[in-house]
């Protein structure tokens, strides 16, 4: 009777450790990341109802721990590797208001010496710089009560000569501005001086809109952010506009930290197609073995134009000191910086394996339909009648296949308006299991975080060993507010296939009469679902890419009127990707 009371005990507990084992720590990450992202905190400012926001974000590497700052946060994070980000509450307010609309906005994120430096976008010189040597910690101090000059969307850059410069501008009339400031006392030094202004005229990703047509409005310009490599000076810009796909940041190289500066024709950062689209006003910093990393805004903009999300890219500067970042597959699992190290590519073989598959679910809201949940579109969602636990999602692979990662992306669907800001105090969590099946008939249980007690709007789940599945079902247990609703369930590893053919025919038919654009033509392939459009201004620097689901078309809008160009083009499916079409010169 003992042995049977042991083994009663024994079971749960090995199946727990089982499951918490299948729940290890990542070596990989997803896109968008994964954190605690807070409801919009600015009362009546959304249109259509309370949803998660944030953008602008900047990441330095301070004392070997990442630090990430990003607009109306209330507050930070800090990870050790990228992966695991911890929340610190703060509320960045002026000692002598704190109104809650003094909270940081597109923050400038500073070092000199061994104190971090935090201040955030103002127009008057009534904000606050704080500092600290333990931001672990929230130990903060005000260095400077009243910043003299202000600025909106500052960047700070101390030089290797110790001096100290400050960038700044959000707009669609002026340029961005630097200027050098006492590091001391943050007193300018001389007068601010012009960076660079936007020439849409030359560069046709600048154009505004959705589609780089200008209309409506002139494209912004905004996000400074400073990076010096090899002895140049790296000057980053956020444009044409944080609501559209095109969201890029732009680089000048020049050789002091005040200019002259040459634009790179290209950006250095863009993402115009797959499921997390933009990738402008952000920052490049360094891993702790010297690797390049970019972070930056990834758009949604469908229930206000600022509902945003955060990327993370690898990057870095080629042997001619050309600045780059890759975000081909860029929400496809990439390696975290530790495992990078191991790795001669930034991303393991694994592909998404149920785009557009069959699923089913325990019921809908509307027209929330279950399709919306695995489209590859971070703007459209399914949404279950409730939120109650027990409402779930299945998805069919088609055939037995391996699995290595899942991406859970919850949506805001009828969010409680009283939703304000971080929803702290154990409120704000997500609970869920998850089960694999070969027949759709034995289930087992894959993932369990029914325990769980954060927030986890984009969950990424790394199996600590590949699993053989065809069907993946998602039960939802708690959700923290609205309805049980998914923008996309994305399942990652290889379907055991073929590869997709190659691409028989390719042309690219640049415009007559505006060479910033071109028709973009090719032979579809029949066991593809999607190409990847790799393009550059030298054929061996083709470091922009752009993703295309079901076509075989797409007028390209992003070019510099005055270079050649060069573009290839390879097909993609559950199996892997395709060998690329011979590289072809546009004039």
């Amino acid at each position: 009777m003992k042995i049977l009371t042991f083994l009663f005990i024994l079971f749960p507990l090995l199946n727990a450790f089982f499951i918490s084992a299948q729940q290890k720590v990542s070596k990989t990450y997803c896109n968008p990341i994964n954190i605690d992202y807070g409801y919009t905190p600015i009362p009546n400012f959304s249109e259509w109802g309370r949803h998660r926001a944030t953008a602008d974000p900047v990441i330095v590497n301070y004392k070997g721990d990442f630090y990430l700052f990003s607009t109306n946060q209330w507050g930070y994070w800090w990870s050790p590797d990228m992966n695991e980000w911890n929340f610190v509450p703060r509320k960045f307010l002026r000692p002598w208001n704190g109104s809650v609309y003094d909270e940081l906005c597109a923050p400038a994120v500073g070092i000199i010496g061994d104190t971090m430096l935090v201040f955030g976008s103002t127009y008057t010189s009534k904000f606050t710089i704080w500092m600290s040597t333990n931001p672990k910690q929230n130990h903060w101090e005000a260095l400077v009560d009243s910043f003299e000059i202000g600025g909106w969307d500052p960047d700070f850059f101390t030089d290797d000569d110790g001096r100290f410069y400050m960038y700044n501008g959000s707009s669609n009339r002026y340029p961005l501005y630097g200027i050098e400031l006492n590091r001391k006392t943050m007193e300018p030094v001389g007068t601010r001086k012009e960076m660079y202004l936007l020439e849409p005229w030359r560069y046709g990703w600048q154009r505004f809109g959705e589609h780089m047509d200008n209309t409506f409005l002139d494209p912004f310009m905004e996000g400074a952010h400073m990076t010096k490599h090899n002895g140049k000076y790296y000057l980053q810009y956020g444009a044409p506009g944080t609501e559209f796909s095109g969201y890029a940041d732009g680089v000048i190289v020049g050789s002091s930290p005040l200019g002259p500066f040459s634009p790179q024709s290209d950006p250095v950062s863009m993402k115009l197609g797959g499921f997390a689209r933009g990738a402008g006003h952000g920052s490049t910093f360094q891993d702790n073995n010297n690797r390049w990393w970019h972070v930056s805004t990834i758009h949604i903009s469908v229930k206000n134009n600022f509902e945003r999300r955060l990327g993370i890219w690898p990057a870095g500067f080629d042997a001619d000191d050309v600045m780059w970042c890759n975000t081909a597959f860029g929400d496809y699992p990439h390696y975290l910086p530790g495992e990078a190290e191991k790795h001669e590519t930034p991303r393991p073989d694994w592909y998404l394996l149920n785009y557009k598959k069959p699923l089913l679910v325990s019921s809908t809201y509307g027209g929330y339909n279950a399709n919306n949940a695995n489209d590859e579109n971070l703007k459209t969602w399914w949404s279950a009648a409730s939120g109650e636990k027990g409402e779930w999602i299945q998805s069919d692979l088609g055939v037995v296949s391996t699995v290595h990662a899942i991406q859970i992306n919850y949506a805001d669907q009828d969010v409680d308006s009283n939703h304000l800001g971080k929803i702290n105090g154990g409120v704000q969590f997500h609970q869920y299991k998850m089960f694999s099946s070969v027949d759709g008939k034995k289930w087992s249980l894959l993932v369990d975080k029914s325990a769980n007690k954060t927030d986890v709007p984009h969950d990424y789940i790394e199996l600590s060993a590949p699993v053989r599945a065809r069907f993946v079902k998602l039960e939802n247990i708690h959700m923290p507010t609205g309805k049980f609703a998914i923008s996309g369930l994305r399942i990652f590893g290889n379907g055991n296939g073929a590869k997709p053919d190659a691409v028989k025919t390719f042309m690219v038919l640049r415009t007559e009469k505006d060479k910033r654009s071109a028709w973009i033509r090719w032979s579809p392939v029949e066991n593809a679902f999607a190409y990847n459009i790799y393009y550059g201004t030298h054929p061996n620097k083709l470091y922009n890419c752009v993703m295309v689901h079901d076509q075989n078309e797409y007028w390209f809008k992003a070019m510099d009127n005055q270079q050649t160009y060069w573009f290839t083009i390879e097909a993609i499916n559950e199996n892997g990707v395709s060998e690329r079409f011979k590289t072809i010169e546009v004039n």
